[in-house]
């Protein structure tokens, strides 16, 4: 017998497989960038004055396209290689944790503030009354590198992890992380966009300590999109990534957000912000859910509520059954009681008289006819919605993979 049939994998399927893992919104952005960089190459265009980032064409003719076109063209092969590379890994943690659309609002959003820092930065550098420096008007920027470095500072910040490798070669704090790729890419390369790279670390600072969170809307902005008959064809893909069921507030957890005491940005401790050079993690005492792992979690415990949840999860195990194997028992499947009932030291055999009815009943409290609704509104039958519910505990994007997955 072979000892490990995915060692033995030929390329294209290595290939293939590690091209399935990548997010709808994070694969879509490397087919845009790559494709955009094929038409330039085939077509022999290469006027990338009129699309670059240019701080004096956006002032003096008010071309504010360059914001977002800047970030899809990329100058070389090995440009758009290296930042594609970079955004996998990035895009497809980030998406995952956020959801396709509310990631492509995130992105948008860091373009605009990208451009707004560099726009502030070359204007006050250029006519500072000491030594100007003009260049920084005409310089052209092009390339997604700037929104590369935002995700490295959300990234970094959220993993909560102490150190991070530079390049594979050593390990540096987390938070000098993305300064130190900041002056190696400027070392190490030419015709590097300092003021690209640092608007973009600004931008991610910006995000972490909740400066951007009156621009985010809330999981029914996202709810709307995703329900939208123009994304019905994206949304049934299988890699695309519902942004409903996470984050109540509507937006990925910064050190500074509702429940969380305010930065010192805001508060107006502008020294602990500036000595700490990256947030650290605050966690909200009123906060009951780690925004990091979306769904309802459970506290094991003696109080009555707690039971009832426990009994909730024994009758979604029974479901499952009913709904993958119909209405005998598979051989080996024991049925789980709750702890109160071992307490009691009543029988299995009366542990679990629920039927699915019942249990679709019960759950009606926690997801209400809206969401049932909308899933419905996709294409799915609403009994089917209803048993994948069901079986989901409640959670949507649980549901909604249940749903994909009977489709395929």
């Amino acid at each position: 017998m072979r000892s490990n049939i995915v060692t033995e994998a030929g390329l294209p399927t290595r290939l293939g497989h590690w091209w399935e893992g990548i997010p709808f919104l994070t694969s879509a952005a490397v087919i845009t960038c790559g494709t955009i960089y094929l038409i330039c190459l085939l077509t022999g265009y290469d006027s990338f004055l009129e699309i670059c980032f240019s701080p004096a064409d956006v002032i003096s003719r008010f071309q504010v396209y360059r914001t977002y076109t800047s970030i899809v063209f990329h100058g070389s092969l090995l440009h758009v290689f290296f930042n594609m590379l970079a955004l996998v890994p990035l895009g497809s943690e980030l998406e995952r944790l956020m959801g396709s659309v509310r990631l492509l609002y995130i992105i948008v959003l860091l373009a605009a503030s990208n451009a707004i820092f560099h726009l502030f930065i070359a204007l006050l550098v250029a006519h500072n009354p000491f030594h100007p420096f003009q260049y920084l008007m005409a310089e052209c920027s092009i390339g997604f590198s700037g929104i590369l470095f935002s995700m490295i500072v959300i990234e970094t910040s959220l993993s909560g992890i102490q150190s991070r490798s530079v390049f594979g070669l050593f390990n540096v704090p987390a938070k000098w992380y993305v300064w130190i790729l900041l002056v190696a890419f400027q070392l190490l390369m030419s015709n590097v966009s300092l003021l690209g790279h640092l608007c973009g670390i600004l931008s991610g600072f910006a995000y972490t300590y909740g400066l951007f969170n009156y621009l985010i809307p809330g999981t029914s902005f996202y709810s709307a999109i995703e329900a939208s008959s123009l994304l019905s064809t994206c949304v049934r893909r299988p890699k695309f990534i519902m942004s409903t069921g996470g984050n109540a507030m509507g937006y990925i957890p910064t050190y500074s957000n509702q429940n969380a005491p305010s930065s010192g940005l805001i508060s107006g401790n502008l020294w602990r912000n500036l000595s700490a050079w990256m947030p650290r993690r605050e966690t909200s005492v009123q906060s009951t859910q780690d925004s990091s792992f979306p769904g309802r979690g459970r506290t094991l415990g003696s109080e009555r509520g707690q039971m009832v949840s426990s009994q909730n999860s024994d009758y979604n195990l029974q479901a499952r059954l009913l709904d993958n194997n119909g209405p005998e028992h598979s051989p080996g499947i024991v049925p789980v009681v709750s702890g109160q009932q071992l307490l009691d030291g009543r029988n299995l055999e009366n542990s679990l008289p629920v039927t699915l009815e019942s249990h679709l009943h019960n759950q009606a409290s926690v997801v209400s006819d809206e969401e049932v609704q909308k899933l419905v509104s996709m294409g799915f039958d609403r009994t089917q919605v209803e048993v994948a519910v069901a079986a989901a505990d409640g959670d949507l994007n649980v549901a909604v993979e249940i749903l994909m997955s009977q489709l395929g």
